[in-house]
């Protein structure tokens, strides 16, 4: 329910603001007085598009705010899908800077122009006497259906389910011509495997082979310098060892007079005892540094192997050919092993299309049972508004299946392009078709070509009527859909509003005193030109104040004592 409406800085409107009350809300006002502004201001939070030549003042921003109570419209869902706040009064805002750009908010958090259009739409629902494309869409005719039979909660489930189903189509494609794929290339896959196998690589191998080829190929350089360092240490007269040792003696011998020099002294001898090491490690290497062709040959045929393998397959070390080596195996496994992965998911799919089917099949019973009814209760509505001659067929179309069973699937080329292979859609196995004729003896078609614009209109609140006795609608606003109508006719569209107002907020901008007495509340909307600048206001009437604009609406600006009374019995007053 709308409760409240704020329009800062649109068209003829600074600042407006509008309480609405449950039940039936009329709003009239003398053509041109801002009735159709405050609908194009409201649409603004329903995500339509803003231009800012619509603005009252150029200079300053424009703010519509738009506060709901969402009680009973089961839209939780929606809000955690979209990280919002679900309040029991959730506040819609739409701030439009003078240059164009456009801000949307819901609950004071940031969202999408998109968000804020699919959240309007399940909250208010605007309907005026051309609007004739809902009435003929299958979708909405379906949603009609569907209301009546009330089984939400099983087409839910229906809807859930198909939703794996489809994507399980898609899944087992793309496993079907993976597997044909791999069966196809199974011997060259094969073949490159058994070579990276035959390898035997490892991943840290290489740059231990290309440093022991190194030593290989420079092991007389190495051995010839390993050997003068040693004899320069340790072997020859005046070896670094042995001048050590001197100076340590010399040190020896006075470092009794101080303390610093028996500190060296120390430092000295185990500075003797690392080199004195690092002497045995060079003739432990020296010794054990010799030339071996048949090693180097080896090492450097291994080598190659990994060099070639690594062009071949172009990367860079031995990590990236085991993980081609991985991936060979796997394409292996799945040409191998990869019909009994196919016949697995098939066997799922089929287990849910008879679940589906099963579910479908209720779901078309429910609607079977659900149309006699609509169709009554449609004509009947219609018969109060004075179109008694009118005519209703809701047809059922059942989709019967005639492609061959999803388990039957050997390749690729069975599936069909569109991914499905039965009748099953997202909203089961149905088509529903309005057909309508207003007048006896006509042939029945679709609504809009055998229906005038005002005919549609009552065709459309009748509809409505229907649905909100058995689901909850958002608000309805209804602009001027009463135009081609009056006297009893207007009288008995105004008692449908009514009866409809009984399940949910209706507004409605109408011309038609019949309807307006039947409001359970009256806005008037009129031009104020007291100041320098035309505004556009909006005004709660008071139970007198109805009656004198109903009966202006019945005799002009000047009414006389009856139509006044004719008022106070519109109003039941």
């Amino acid at each position: 329910m709308l409760q409240r409406l704020t329009i800062q800085n649109y068209a003829l409107i600074d600042n407006l603001e509008i309480n609405f009350d449950k039940g039936l809300n009329i709003l009239t006002g003398e053509t041109g007085a801002g009735k159709s502004i405050i609908l194009g201001a409201l649409s603004l939070i329903l995500g339509q598009r803003a231009e800012s030549r619509y603005f009252f003042n150029q200079q300053k921003k424009c703010v519509i705010e738009g506060a709901f109570t969402i009680e009973g419209f089961h839209l939780t869902d929606f809000f955690e899908e979209n990280d919002l706040d679900h309040e029991s009064e959730t506040v819609l805002r739409r701030e439009i800077s003078a240059d164009g750009k456009s801000r949307a908010f819901v609950n004071d958090t940031p969202v999408n122009l998109n968000i804020l259009k699919q959240l309007g739409e399940k909250l208010i629902d605007i309907h005026s006497q051309h609007a004739t494309r809902e009435i003929n869409d299958p979708e909405f005719q379906l949603l009609v259906v569907d209301g009546v039979a009330g089984h939400e909660s099983l087409l839910s489930d229906y809807r859930a389910i198909y939703r794996a189903y489809k994507k399980s189509l898609g899944q087992l494609q793309q496993l079907i011509e993976t597997n044909d794929k791999a069966k196809a290339d199974l011997d060259y896959y094969q073949f490159q495997f058994d070579e990276l196998e035959k390898a035997g690589l490892a991943a840290d191998e290489q740059e231990g082979l290309e440093k022991e080829l190194a030593t290989l190929n420079n092991a007389e350089e190495i051995k010839r310098n390993l050997l003068g360092a040693n004899y320069l240490m340790q072997d020859s007269e005046a070896s670094a060892i042995s001048q050590l040792k001197e100076a340590g003696q010399q040190l020896g011998g006075i470092e009794k007079y101080n303390a610093e020099i028996e500190v060296l002294n120390e430092r000295l001898k185990s500075t003797l005892i690392e080199l004195k090491d690092i002497a045995a490690e060079i003739d432990t290497i020296e010794q054990r540094t010799f030339t071996d062709e048949a090693r180097a040959e080896e090492v450097n045929t291994r080598l190659s192997l990994i060099y070639n393998l690594q062009k071949k397959h172009r990367v860079s070390n031995n990590q990236e050919l085991l993980d081609i080596q991985n991936d060979l195996s796997d394409k292996i496994q799945q040409a191998v092993f990869g019909d009994e992965a196919v016949e697995k998911l098939q066997q799922q799919i089929d287990a849910a299309k008879r679940e589906l089917q099963q579910l479908a099949e209720t779901l078309s019973a429910n609607r079977k049972k659900a149309i006699p009814l609509i169709q009554e209760k449609v004509l009947a509505t219609l018969a109060e508004m004075g179109m008694g001659n009118s005519a209703l067929e809701i047809e059922q179309e059942v989709a019967k299946s005639e492609s061959p069973e999803v388990g039957k699937i050997g390749s690729s080329a069975d599936l069909p392009s569109s991914g499905l292979t039965d009748n099953l859609t997202k909203n089961g196995i149905d088509t529903i078709r309005f057909m309508f004729s207003a007048n006896k003896g006509h042939a029945l078609a679709d609504m809009s070509k055998v229906a005038s614009g005002g005919e549609l209109s009552r065709l459309m609140l009748s509809i409505k009527s229907i649905i909100a006795e058995y689901t909850a609608l958002p608000t309805i606003i209804f602009d001027e859909i009463d135009t081609g109508v009056s006297g009893e006719v207007a009288n008995k569209v105004g008692l449908v509003m009514e009866r409809l107002s009984q399940n949910l907020q209706v507004i409605t901008i109408t011309h038609l005193p019949q309807i307006a007495g039947k409001g359970s509340s009256h806005y008037f909307v009129y031009k104020d030109n007291s100041a320098d600048v035309t505004f556009t206001r909006i005004k709660k009437l008071s139970n007198d104040e109805r009656i004198t604009e109903i009966a202006k609406m019945l005799s002009g600006d000047n009414p006389g004592e009856s139509a006044l009374q004719n008022a106070r019995e519109l109003l039941a007053l």
